[in-house]
């Protein structure tokens, strides 16, 4: 469960205005615009998952989506800002975060996202493409580092509340929390190939729980 490495490129004329994006999809278009970006993306997406990153190609991403190369190579310019795009996209698109009333139900349910999310025929073999992407390529680094900040920024009022609700110690690090919960699923799918299941994730839950108690996350009084 999110950018860099673009050039300036001119976008869409909007009331004969001509926009300059710094960041592809950082402005929220409407109407024709909001239809290319969507089939982009979703043209884009389908290639990641059946190639991988090395065969991104915005050519064949402009055939697939049935919009014109020269649309493709104005608005984004390079496959890492599709990436960049698509990550912000999905980010935007991603499941709120759970408000259970309960820090053991807030993060077992965030625990089950990601193995729902990881194990799903398309966004587990996305997310492999991306993550390999990033260890080659800048730009898809930092747009993969960005989709990240947005997710542990939307889930840390899940420990921000416990804090206030007595369960977690004054001081306790929420996006040290969350990453204790992800980092063992991310470790199953990405390193190990054992089992991404709902006990995983329940263990997942359950261990970043008891570290919590403990004291493990304190890192400002």
């Amino acid at each position: 469960m999110i950018v860099s490495g673009m050039s300036d490129i001119p976008s869409e004329t909007h009331g004969g205005a001509v926009e300059t994006e710094h960041s592809p999809g950082s402005v929220r278009p409407g109407g024709r615009t909001a239809r290319v970006r969507a089939e982009v993306l979703r043209a884009a997406g389908d290639l990641l998952t059946e190639r991988g990153f090395d065969g991104l190609d915005l050519t064949e991403v402009a055939a697939r989506a049935g919009v014109g190369r020269t649309t493709v190579y104005r608005r984004w310019g390079t496959p890492t800002a599709v990436v960049a795009d698509l990550l912000a996209d999905m980010a935007e698109q991603s499941v709120p975060r759970a408000d259970t009333g309960s820090l053991r139900g807030d993060l077992t349910a965030n625990a089950r996202l990601i193995a729902r999310t990881l194990t799903d025929p398309r966004q587990g073999r996305l997310f492999l493409a991306v993550i390999a992407a990033a260890t080659c390529d800048h730009g898809a680094r930092t747009a993969l580092h960005r989709f990240y900040d947005v997710r542990l920024t939307e889930w840390a009022g899940c420990v921000t509340d416990a804090i206030g609700r007595g369960e977690a110690p004054s001081g306790t690090d929420p996006r040290a929390v969350l990453s204790a919960v992800a980092a063992p699923l991310y470790y199953r799918l990405l390193a190990s190939g054992d089992p991404v299941d709902d006990a995983t994730a329940v263990m997942a839950a359950e261990a970043a729980l008891a570290a919590v108690a403990a004291g493990v996350f304190v890192t400002a009084r």
